[in-house]
């Protein structure tokens, strides 16, 4: 088998579920990565993880740390496998990725994967961008709503024909575009959408109007509280949602996430780069298969993996290793 271009994926909000991440904590090594995240963060995020309820789990400042801290953990056990795997498949010194990558918040984790930032800090960066988001999204009735088998032009053109705050914010297949804004607005945007022929329109049940304008002031609020925190030179170059190319050094970063927080989040694009510049192999740490999903949507002649619970690393391994 030929060496595969690898790059590492993380999912972004609504991949979470009751019961993530629980079977690292029985890892005496990984327990220790809880008791520092509830102290980050000021309350007992493990148990929420844990045992829920969902509703609590759902809400955006616990989704964000919840899903980064899970996917670091996936990350941490995969990389400490590969340290122990055969040196017959040339993986005892670890695989490098050509990118890192990741959908929304995801983007938090994959430059902790490129050592731009802590775990820690972008654990507690993700939980206040979550505060954010909600936050400057009161006062303004808002909603968002996925549009599933319309093409992205149609759909960016209706919502620029459409009267009020309407944008269409992720663009996550070919296939399937999340519209958001003012809550007329994006119910007169979903039923052009049906008359235009979508598959499904479904609204989605979310804290806030995110990635579009209305919540502009997140971004001010949070580009605040990064200029607080040590931003590193990337040893893996970082996809941008915004930019949908890779970035490297940390000012280009930051600007790059505080203006991501308002402005779509361009997965097609940013997939599509990847795979014009030689990467056929995604692996995707955290919990679920929803980036995988996407990606397979997007180009179904790629590799992809997921590694949500400790049992998935073996299969990962075994289907990357060039032997």
């Amino acid at each position: 088998m030929n060496k595969k271009n690898i790059t590492f994926v993380f999912p972004g909000q609504g991949a979470q579920y009751v019961g993530m991440a629980k079977e690292f904590y029985d890892i005496p090594e990984y327990r220790i990565y809880f008791d520092i995240a509830n102290e980050k963060l000021g309350y007992d995020l493990k148990t929420i993880m844990f045992e829920g309820p969902m509703d609590d789990l759902k809400q955006t400042y616990n989704t964000q740390p919840a899903i980064l801290l899970h996917s670091i953990l996936a990350l941490k056990y995969f990389q400490k496998k590969c340290d122990i795997y055969p040196v017959r498949c040339l993986l005892s010194n670890g695989v490098k990725p050509k990118y890192v990558a990741g959908h929304s918040l995801g983007e938090f984790t994959a430059l902790v994967a490129a050592d731009v930032l802590d775990w820690e800090d972008a654990l507690y960066l993700v939980h206040k961008r979550g505060k954010f988001m909600i936050e400057a999204s009161k006062g303004v009735p808002y909603k968002m709503a996925a549009v599933i088998g319309l093409d992205k032009n149609t759909i960016v053109e209706i919502c620029e024909n459409t009267a009020g705050i309407v944008v269409a914010v992720n663009f996550n297949t070919p296939m399937q575009t999340v519209i958001s804004g003012e809550d007329k607005a994006v119910s007169k945007a979903m039923e052009k959408c049906k008359d235009a022929g979508a598959r499904r329109v479904v609204e989605l049940i979310v804290g806030g109007a995110f990635h579009s304008p209305l919540i502009a002031k997140s971004a001010e609020w949070l580009n605040e509280e990064m200029n607080k925190i040590s931003f590193k030179t990337a040893k893996i170059p970082v996809i941008s949602n915004f930019k949908a190319k890779p970035e490297t050094e940390p000012k280009e970063i930051m600007e790059n996430l505080t203006k991501q927080i308002k402005s779509p989040v361009r997965w097609v694009e940013s997939v599509e780069y990847m795979i014009k510049n030689g990467v056929d192999t995604f692996v995707e740490f955290g919990p679920g298969k929803i980036v995988s999903g996407m990606i397979k949507a997007i180009d179904r002649d790629t590799n992809r993996y997921n590694v949500d619970k400790m049992e998935d690393v073996d299969k990962v391994l075994d289907g990357i290793s060039p032997c």
